[in-house]
């Protein structure tokens, strides 16, 4: 059995493929962290001597480049938001004029791809007055589907009482608000010479951030306010367990206020920007709930050739992982469609590849539990027709639905497959078909026993996505 069980999990993976738990989810990926950067912004930063504010060039971005990377790596949607360098400088009236500017251009970018962008307004800290009449215009003229925040300027930090008014004004209208570091200011210049700002200095900033608003229980006092977290969470798995060791000590010296820790991290919510590995999402899982992970890409400060690599190993070691598998669908896309609340629709993305429409369930279609017990002599060779016929039929037939397998986890050869078929006519055509014969008369000696269930699903409303992508 342990020597089954060792070739079962190097088969899984194809097998769920085929059947519909992908190996590399296929599901197309929501990006909650992508920027972009504008002629009029970066002319901005250029007058003001700020290019290199960061010490690190600010890359080219427009609009269909980031639509071709987004095709490349299967992403259905991504949110667009202003990065660093926050562009406030001496000329208040300057730095409301680029803001607007930015958010007018992610304006149009989802008014030209409305099934593809999802855009969060940049405001002019920290001008708190200017700040909360950008964030009112752009939620309530322009349509953001939230508000990005620096984590400081000048010095302040988010979580000062200073913003307690713009908040006031996000939480009125349930608004995300989706954090992002900067260069912290004032700062001794002698910090940064180790290594680029992004390193080390982005991850201490946000997580300065987020403890100051937590310790000023700004998520409990305005709690319609959902904050997205960037880079893996920055330093919050490490800073949370020293926040809630230290925390009783400090009220019983009186040097706090009381806090509701759990109460504010409950709101917040992260992004797999710049540490999408699989030991990055369980830190993450220390703090937080699988259903407060998302996935992100930062492009394009991440040029796009790496970025397709990343992205998806990102999504293979996730759905991969034998702890993590099960959530892997939540974290890549369904997250953050609740998140944003995007409805639930068929995707419209577009891709290089083919797809076929799935024909809709009729009332004589089927919904069948196959229950097939493997001879363990021959699981290996199975799989590989079961991987064969479940590609061509999902690709091929707009009848066939579904194929959802599992498998016990004490007897891997004990398989049950949830088949879907739209009708009578359908399955008909599909165990007629050449490909499913093969299958059949291919492993006739390799079943032990095979039952076939008919069941009545008792939320016919839960429809299953219409459609499957072909392979190149």
């Amino acid at each position: 059995m342990a020597q089954i069980m060792k070739r079962y999990s190097n088969f899984l993976t194809a097998l769920l493929t085929v059947v519909g738990m992908t190996a590399q989810s296929n599901i197309p990926a929501i990006d909650v962290h992508s920027h972009v950067v504008t002629d009029e912004y970066l002319k901005y930063l250029e007058d003001n001597k700020a290019l290199m504010a960061d010490g690190y060039p600010l890359p080219a971005w427009d609009e269909n480049s980031h639509l071709a990377f987004m095709d490349s790596v299967g992403i259905e949607r991504s949110v667009l938001t202003l990065s660093s360098p926050q562009p406030w400088f001496a000329n208040l009236e300057e730095s409301r004029k680029v803001i607007r500017s930015v958010n007018e251009r992610m304006a149009e970018a989802k008014h030209n791809h409305p099934d593809r962008f999802l855009w969060c307004a940049a405001v002019p800290q920290p001008d708190i007055e200017a700040s909360i009449n950008e964030a009112v215009y752009a939620l309530d003229t322009l349509g953001a589907d939230g508000v990005k925040l620096a984590t400081s300027v000048d010095g302040v930090y988010l979580g000062d009482s200073v913003y307690d008014p713009l908040m006031k004004a996000l939480d009125d209208r349930s608004a995300v608000v989706i954090l992002h570091p900067v260069k912290p200011n004032p700062v001794n210049e002698s910090t940064f010479t180790g290594d680029p700002i992004f390193v080390y200095e982005y991850p201490a900033e946000t997580t300065r951030a987020v403890l100051n608003m937590v310790a000023h229980n700004v998520m409990t006092r305005y709690p319609n306010i959902k904050v997205v977290i960037p880079h893996a969470g920055s330093f919050m798995p490490y800073a949370v367990p020293r926040l809630k060791g230290g925390y009783p000590l400090l009220l019983k010296q009186g040097l706090t206020e009381p806090i509701d820790i759990e109460g504010n991290l409950s709101k917040l919510y992260y992004d797999l920007a710049g540490g999408p590995s699989v030991q990055a999402v369980k830190m993450l899982l220390t703090v937080t709930t699988p259903d407060h992970i998302m996935f992100g890409t930062d492009y394009p400060f991440v040029p796009a050739p790496i970025l397709e690599k990343v992205a998806a190993k990102v999504k293979r070691d996730i759905s991969q992982d034998a702890e993590l598998g099960q959530y892997a669908d939540d974290i890549i896309r369904n997250n953050a469609m609740k998140l944003f609340k995007i409805p639930q629709i068929i995707s419209k993305m577009p891709t290089t590849h083919n797809m076929i429409e799935k024909l809709p369930m009729q009332d004589d279609g089927i919904v069948r539990l196959s229950k097939i017990q493997v001879n363990p002599d021959y699981i290996d060779e199975y799989m590989q027709y079961a991987m064969e016929v479940g590609t061509i039929s999902l690709e091929t037939e707009p009848g066939v639905l579904t194929m959802y397998a599992v498998a016990d986890k004490d007897n891997p050869c004990n398989i049950t497959i949830l088949e879907t078929y739209a009708s009578q006519d359908a399955y008909k055509s599909h165990i007629a078909s050449e490909h499913f014969q093969k299958y059949k008369q291919g492993t006739l000696h390799m079943v032990d026993s095979l039952k076939l269930d008919d069941v009545t699903p008792l939320n016919p409303e839960n429809q299953i996505v219409n459609y499957i992508k072909h392979r190149p």
